[in-house]
């Protein structure tokens, strides 16, 4: 009987000279995804299947860096903090990109990527979001092979067992067995976001298909439903993390983008297909 489920002790391969890392083949497995399903709606909306992949080369690097600003800036100690190393800030294969700043810088690449080849950035935007909730959701495996940013202690049958890492590699005993985090097994956090961003996916486009969102709403719409999940797997965690007001940053700037999405989602709704301010009542001017 499956009682909790293992983390691996090691999340590097090596390939001769050449070291194989989990956490950034999760990632690009992701961005791959991500790409495929951005280009096949972009068709959808006119466009050609190539315009993921060129625009990608604009938002794809912008988001890398985006994400490890956000996580450095964030989560200054290990880097800039007493005993910190600040060249570790370089080091993204040991896990640590965050969301927001990969989406915003991501977002911005390819705001400038659309408009230097003629493609409408809502557009493009709209096409992607579902494709960003797929790569999330994959990118989520990186943090499992690198036993990170795991839950509370659990007992139920999915829990999450934690090995201590050094420098990649799992601590172990003089046996040679892995050691475990003490306190658990974990709630396994990484699967439920996971889980909660495919289910976002499935929602954006199910939506986007029967009802017609209209130009910037199926964007705006992953704005909106990622930070309430995350928002719930943040309070979930057990992992350290600078506090605002006795609540965790990330709750904070789930709450912002929350509202944010919001203001959007409503804002494209009042604008015609063709992102024209639409016509809320027409008013005759004829009197009879």
């Amino acid at each position: 009987m499956i009682t909790s489920i293992p983390s691996p002790t090691s999340g590097v391969w090596d390939l001769g000279p050449f070291p194989l890392r989990a956490y950034a083949m999760c990632i690009l497995a992701g961005i791959a995804v991500a790409i495929w399903i951005c280009g096949r709606r972009l068709v959808q909306r006119g466009h050609q299947v190539d315009d993921a992949l060129t625009v990608a080369y604009w938002a794809v690097p912008f988001g890398i860096v985006g994400g490890r600003l956000y996580h450095v800036i964030t989560t200054p100690q290990p880097y800039f903090g007493e005993h910190g190393r600040p060249v570790d800030a370089l080091k993204i294969w040991h896990g640590g990109l965050g969301i927001w700043g990969a989406v915003a810088l991501g977002a911005l690449g390819a705001w400038i990527g659309c408009r230097r080849h003629g493609i409408a950035f809502l557009d493009y935007a709209d096409a992607a979001a579902p494709g960003v909730a797929v790569a999330q959701a994959m990118g989520r495996w990186g943090n499992y092979f690198n036993n990170e940013l795991y839950g509370r202690h659990t007992d139920v049958p999915w829990a999450l067992e934690i090995h201590q890492w050094d420098n990649g590699q799992a601590v172990r005993n003089a046996a040679g067995d892995a050691v475990l985090v003490p306190g658990g097994p974990f709630h396994p956090t990484f699967l439920y976001e996971s889980l909660w961003c495919l289910l976002i996916a499935l929602v954006v486009v199910l939506l986007d298909r029967r009802r017609g969102l209209g130009r910037g709403r199926s964007f705006s719409l992953y704005v909106m439903l990622y930070p309430i999940g995350r928002i719930v797997f943040e309070l979930m965690r057990s992992d350290p993390a600078n506090h605002v007001l006795g609540l965790r940053v990330n709750v904070w700037v789930c709450i912002a983008v929350f509202l944010g999405g919001l203001a959007m989602f409503v804002w494209c709704g009042r604008r015609s297909p063709d992102g024209t301010v639409a016509a809320r009542d027409a008013v005759s001017t004829s009197e009879t």
